[in-house]
């Protein structure tokens, strides 16, 4: 595997240092210019532009994305970014704040992005230097944000085809720039949309006796769906309901006829996963049961945990070390934050790690608010350890 000392690593930093200015102005009319999922038409022409323009072969599958290629022979390895925006508004007073009300950058992806374009910079040179030892792919991936996630449409775009290692970064705001955080085995859960819409007769208030009570029932299924699956599910599998919006109602005298809660269900493995849909649908069923109410339940399968590959793994600490040192490399526990990332690794070998974005003794953001500030020395080093990442798994592939 290659060293600090490697010719590849000292081209990659070169390069990436070259155009620390161009990536940090990428990255702010990314940010100022966010596009929702399924829509990132201009990211992509700003991407596909800057890869072009350095040597790569670019595709655009149909439906969304960019594809780039570098390298004629050897073994293929596949970075991966996502392109798309949140619909959130962006309460920063940056200059580059988001110019699209009620759309922002909340997550992180303009940087992801923007630092997968700097690693494409980086890995061109290496290529045109002789030093490449296989090839790369470029993954530029829509609507990480919707479930089941944009993976799906780039692997059956074919995305994946003879790739032997995929490496993505996600941003950490509790970590600070300069740190990167790895894990083997699950680093993310699973992560399903459930929405529930009860119907019955409903009335005045005085009179809930004659009516079918739906809010209610609605509260039962709020406070008990959680509680019942907690004891229905192994405690170790870490299965987490919470409610993001409820609708019922317009009058404090009036009992509706119709309601609707929408959540998330989330977990730490897929054996919990896979037997979550069937039993929540039994449990709505019996938790309701007594009011009389009618449900239609719709349930969306979102993604599986993220699981990195020992290998992986391994290989993208080497990297990590060869651009930050060791200090630079951390532990980091899993989480129940769901990413599409964990489609890639269904299919093959591969590893996701932290990305640090916190200014050292700066305040700790957090992912999907409008407040989120980054830190943009975030984006070069980005760069150099995908790049870094790529060389790595194609040397040790040798």
């Amino acid at each position: 595997m290659p060293t600090p000392e490697h010719p590849a690593t000292a081209v990659i930093s070169e390069v990436v240092d070259k155009y620390a200015d161009d990536l940090v102005a990428l990255r702010r009319d990314l940010h100022a210019h966010p596009e929702l999922s399924w829509t990132e038409s201009r990211t992509s022409d700003l991407v596909e532009t800057a890869l072009a323009d350095a040597g790569w072969q670019t595709t655009r599958p149909e439906g969304g994305g960019v594809l780039a290629e570098i390298g004629t022979s050897g073994r293929l390895v596949a970075l991966r970014a996502d392109l798309d925006a949140l619909p959130v508004d962006d309460l920063t007073s940056d200059p580059w704040k988001s110019t699209v009300p009620g759309v922002a950058h909340a997550c992180g992806h303009d940087v992801h992005t923007t630092g997968l374009v700097g690693a494409g910079l980086a890995l061109a040179e290496v290529a045109a230097r002789g030093l490449l030892p296989g090839r790369v792919r470029l993954v530029f991936q829509p609507a990480e944000e919707v479930m089941p996630g944009g993976a799906l449409h780039l692997i059956a775009s074919g995305a994946l085809e003879g790739v032997d290692h995929i490496f993505g970064l996600h941003c950490d705001p509790s970590l600070d720039v300069g740190r990167v955080g790895l894990r083997e085995g699950p680093l993310t859960g699973a992560a399903d949309a459930l929405t529930v819409k009860l119907s019955g007769k409903g009335g005045h208030t005085s009179r809930p006796h004659l009516t079918e009570d739906l809010t209610f029932a609605l509260g039962k299924v709020i406070t008990e769906l959680p509680a019942i699956l907690s004891r229905r599910l192994d405690p170790r599998a870490g299965v987490s309901v919470v409610w993001g919006a409820v609708r019922a109602g317009q009058a404090h005298n009036v009992i509706p006829h119709t309601g609707v809660v929408a959540g998330t269900v989330r977990m730490l493995d897929a054996v919990a996963w896979a037997e979550a849909e069937h039993l929540i649908r039994q449990l709505i069923t019996t938790i309701i049961a007594p009011y009389g109410v009618a449900a239609e339940v719709t349930y969306q399968r979102g993604v599986p945990p993220v699981v990195n590959h020992p290998v992986s793994t391994a290989m993208l600490g080497t990297a990590v070390d060869a651009v930050l040192g060791s200090h630079g490399h951390v532990s980091t526990a899993q989480s129940l934050g769901g990413e599409d990332f964990g489609w890639y690794l269904d299919s093959i070998p591969g590893a996701m790690a932290r990305l640090g974005t916190r200014t050292p003794g700066g305040p700790t953001y957090d992912l999907h608010q409008g407040n989120l500030r980054v830190d943009e020395a975030a984006t070069g080093i980005a760069a150099r350890v995908l790049a870094e990442a790529a060389v790595t798994a194609l040397a040790a592939a040798r």
